[in-house]
C-alpha cells in the first residue's frame, strides 16, 4: 500500500479515480491506496525472449519455439498467456534450481505440458548460445527440472559448427492401450490395408508424453493422409489420446518419415516432435528381438508442411529392457526481443 499526504487536491483526485483503484480510505489530507492488487497499478517487467527453429540447419524450416531465458516472477496465468501470444506449439520458460542446471515449465498455447522433446533441444541451445553455460568445447552437459522429471542435455561444439543438442528421455518406455486399425485407417482416410500390424497394433506409447504410434506402409501412404475430424467422437471413447504419430520405413538419406497430428485442440499437425520420436524409438526397441544393443536412426519430420526437419534417435536395451532414450539435432537462431508483462 502507498500513502499520498500532500494536497486536499490529492485526495480529491483519487477520489475522482475511485472507480479505477481499490482505495482503502480517504480523507481531505491522505489517501491510502494498495496498488499491489490493482492490475492497472501492476508494475510492468520485461522479459528477455529468443525464438529458434528446432531440430533444423536451415532458417525457417523446423519446429518453432519462443524461449524466455529468465521467466522469474512470472505466474502460471502469466506464463499461459504469453505462450498463447507466441502461438508457437510450445514456449518455454527457464526459471533458476538450487539443484539443477535449470527449472524449465513447458506451455502450448492452452495448457502446460510436463515434458516435450523440440523445447529441451531449443531451450538448452538458445541459454548456450547466449551465453549461459560459459564456452561450450567440446561438450557440456546440463540437467533440466521438469514436471515430467529430470531432463539431461549434452551441448556439443566444434569450431564454427551448429551447436548440437541431445537429450534423454526423462521416463522409461511405458507402453498403453491398442486402438482398433479400421478406426485408424478411417481417421487418417486410408485404406485398412496401408495401416501396417505386423510389428504392433496402433498403440499408445510414452517416455514422458504419450501418443498413438501408427506404422503406414510406406511413404506415398503418409504423404496422402488427410485427418477426417468426424472420427473423432468415437476415438474419444477408444483412447483419450488425441496425438497421433505416423511413421515409415524408408530406405533413402532417412531411416524413418513421421508426421505427428495433434487433435486435442482442433487439427494440428507438428513440424517436429521430440517427445513422440522418443517414444517411437524406444517402442522399436522394444520389439526388437536382441535382448542387449543399442539402436540408431535418422527421422524426416514437418516435409509435408514445408519445415523439413531432422531427428537424430538412438536408445540403448539391456536384459530385454529399454534403459535409455535420447533424441539430438541442431537448431537456427531467429529472432530476439522483449515482452513486457
Amino acid at each position: 500500500s502507498e500513502v499520498f499526504q500532500e494536497t486536499p487536491v490529492i485526495a480529491s483526485l483519487f477520489r475522482n479515480l475511485r472507480g479505477f483503484f481499490r482505495i482503502t480510505s480517504v480523507t481531505n489530507q491522505s489517501c491510502k491506496v494498495n496498488l499491489t492488487t490493482l492490475p492497472l497499478f501492476k508494475l510492468m517487467t520485461t522479459y528477455k525472449f529468443y525464438t529458434c527453429d528446432v531440430f533444423t540447419d536451415t532458417r525457417f524450416g523446423g519446429n518453432p519455439l519462443a524461449v524466455l531465458p529468465d521467466a522469474t516472477g512470472l505466474t502460471t496465468a502469466e506464463m499461459q498467456l504469453i505462450a498463447r501470444e507466441f502461438n508457437f506449439s510450445e514456449s518455454t520458460f527457464v526459471f533458476p534450481s538450487e539443484t539443477h542446471t535449470r527449472q524449465v515449465r513447458i506451455f502450448t498455447p492452452s495448457t502446460e505440458l510436463p515434458f516435450a522433446g523440440h523445447p529441451n533441444i531449443g531451450t538448452a541451445f538458445t541459454l548456450a548460445s547466449i551465453g549461459e553455460f560459459g564456452l561450450i568445447g567440446e561438450q557440456t552437459n546440463i540437467v533440466f527440472d521438469e514436471k515430467a522429471g529430470l531432463v539431461p542435455i549434452t551441448i556439443r561444439q566444434s569450431g564454427k559448427n551448429p551447436i548440437w543438442c541431445e537429450l534423454r528421455a526423462p521416463q522409461t518406455l511405458a507402453i498403453g492401450q491398442s486402438v482398433p486399425t479400421e478406426l485408424i485407417a478411417k481417421l487418417l482416410s486410408l485404406p485398412e490395408t496401408a495401416v501396417i500390424t505386423k510389428t504392433h497394433q496402433p498403440q499408445e506409447a510414452s517416455v514422458g508424453l504419450p501418443f498413438v504410434m501408427v506404422e503406414l506402409e510406406n511413404q506415398a501412404a503418409l504423404e496422402k493422409v488427410q485427418i477426417n475430424t468426424q472420427t473423432l467422437d468415437e476415438l474419444k471413447e477408444k483412447s483419450p489420446r488425441l496425438a497421433f504419430h505416423l511413421y515409415t520405413f524408408t530406405d533413402n538419406a532417412f531411416d524413418i518419415r513421421t508426421r505427428m497430428f495433434s487433435l486435442s485442440r482442433g487439427l494440428v499437425e507438428d513440424p517436429a516432435t521430440g517427445s513422440a520420436n522418443c517414444a517411437l524409438a524406444a517402442m522399436l526397441t522394444h520389439y526388437q528381438p536382441e535382448a542387449d544393443g543399442e539402436f540408431a536412426w535418422k527421422i524426416a519430420q514437418g516435409f509435408e508442411m514445408g519445415r523439413p526437419s531432422t531427428l537424430d534417435a538412438r536408445t540403448v536395451k539391456k536384459d530385454g529392457n529399454v534403459t535409455a532414450v535420447y533424441i539430438a539435432g541442431e537448431c537456427v537462431m531467429i529472432t530476439e526481443g522483449e515482452i513486457t508483462v
